[in-house]
């Protein structure tokens, strides 16, 4: 293994890891937010048990995911020197702006841990307001110097020289904004499917009470809310992927040839050999229609640029097919559940709900969001090959001169497995504690959330 590709690989596997603790980290508060909100308003105490339980799951994944950014941080200099040479000047406010956004929601995480019998309900709540915005700013400031690498702005270049230095043109550059709405929402979706997937492995154990119940729906409408925005988003991202970075489009659709009416490829495997992509099915004109809004546009091929210049379509193209295939899965899922929840409110409340084959489902899907967010970094990553900033710097260009990376690889590798065991067991030993009960809040009875399980399900 070379000392290039070793440093791409454990740059990429830490970004792998560290992206899952990033993505609960920015959705989870949002779930407390939520589920302590409706105890305050109704008073009925499974969701205060709810809010307690997954506050102790967020400070676990918090702090793996403060060591696993710490690595990152200590990388991006290990790594890359030449890079962070060039640009750290430009791109240094999104990386203070986000330390400041990590140090605030750190405080307040603390507040809100220690808080539950020392601050009024009311104060309390309001603790985790600061969790949920600063845990989303903290990531859109990371994804905004990543989106100056796709385009890269608020410089000039003289001689290889970087001069007049512009760092909120460069924060703000033209990348950021669909970057960044395309990976909060994928965080919230696949923040809620894996919680989802929680409750349910619970409700097909037998375990059919308030609390899963309740934990089930409130995780549910999270990722059912964004998951057809997505496409909204998927969209407008890949429309600014035709404009901006055609290559990266020709890669990750396996078109290596220019086309007008370009069909839209779904599935196949792309023989660079032949040039050709295989085993696909193809949309006549879909390609040209999605990516311009116009059905005989010209799409440019693989085969515009040099060898050397293109991305390789072996790994985006298949990466590519599968973030949509998972967006278009969750979206069936969710009509699923609420068609079912609907009819299960017609027939007066009888049978069960969510039926197993539906639970079974939601336990398949529960890794399927941070799956297709996996996928859909290694398209941004992979597709911008081979540059680290687009059309700028060559990635070979920019990583460090040292070598024998491959014994620093094993090395940081073992690391995240130590992490990753750690925080699973940790998990695990959460899940296994009993319920915390809570005796029914004084006046008269408060209706159940779920009318099939009763008022003594909720206590």
């Amino acid at each position: 293994m070379s000392d290039l590709l070793a440093a791409r690989v454990q740059m990429g596997t830490s970004l792998a890891f560290h992206i899952v603790f990033a993505v609960i980290g920015m959705a989870l508060p949002v779930l407390l937010l939520v589920t302590e909100g409706l105890w305050l308003k109704t008073g009925i105490p499974v969701y205060r048990t709810l809010a307690r339980r997954w506050a102790k799951g967020l400070a676990i994944i918090f702090a793996v995911g403060a060591v696993s950014g710490t690595i990152l941080s200590f990388e991006l200099g290990l790594l890359w020197p030449r890079f962070m040479f060039y640009a750290g000047g430009i791109i240094g406010l999104p990386f203070s702006a986000e330390g400041f956004a990590f140090f605030i929601e750190a405080i307040f995480i603390g507040l809100y841990l220690y808080g539950w019998d020392r601050l009024s309900p009311r104060a309390h709540w309001l603790t985790s307001i600061p969790i949920a915005i600063s845990g989303t700013l903290s990531a859109i400031f990371v994804i905004s110097a990543n989106a100056w690498m796709n385009s890269p702005a608020g410089f000039r270049l003289a001689a290889g020289e970087v001069h007049d230095v512009d760092p909120i043109a460069a924060m703000f550059n033209s990348a950021w904004p669909q970057q960044s709405l395309h990976m909060v929402q994928a965080a919230f979706i696949a923040t809620g499917l894996g919680v989802a997937g929680i409750a349910a492995f619970g409700m097909l154990r037998g375990r059919r009470d308030a609390y899963h119940r309740a934990g089930l729906t409130i995780a549910v409408a999270l990722a059912s809310i964004f998951a057809p925005l997505q496409l909204i988003s998927g969209d407008i991202s890949a429309r600014w992927v035709a404009h901006n970075q055609p290559p990266k489009l020709a890669a990750l659709e396996g078109l290596f040839r220019t086309e007008a009416g370009a069909p839209l490829s779904i599935g196949g495997w792309p023989d660079v050999e032949t040039r050709r992509l295989r085993y696909a099915l193809d949309i006549p004109h879909g390609l040209s229609l999605l990516a311009f809004h116009d059905p005989n546009a010209v799409v440019q091929g693989l085969d515009e640029w040099p060898r050397e210049d293109q991305p390789d379509p072996r790994i985006v193209h298949p990466a590519f097919q599968v973030m949509v295939g998972i967006g278009f899965a969750v979206i069936g899922l969710a009509a699923w559940y609420w068609i079912a929840a609907w009819r299960h409110r017609r027939r007066g409340g009888g049978g069960s709900f969510p039926g197993p084959w539906l639970l079974r489902a939601l336990v398949v899907a529960s890794p399927l969001g941070f799956l297709a967010i996996e996928a859909g970094w290694t398209v941004t990553e992979v597709g911008r090959q081979p540059w680290i900033i687009y059309r700028v710097m060559r990635t070979s260009e920019g990583v460090t001169p040292v070598p024998n990376q491959f014994f620093a690889l094993g090395g940081f590798t073992i690391v995240y497995v130590i992490l990753a065991v750690t925080c699973a067991i940790l998990l695990v030993i959460l899940g296994r504690t009993p319920l915390p009960e809570y005796p029914p809040p004084p006046g008269p009875p408060l209706p159940a959330p779920f009318p099939e399980e009763g008022h003594h399900a909720v206590a």
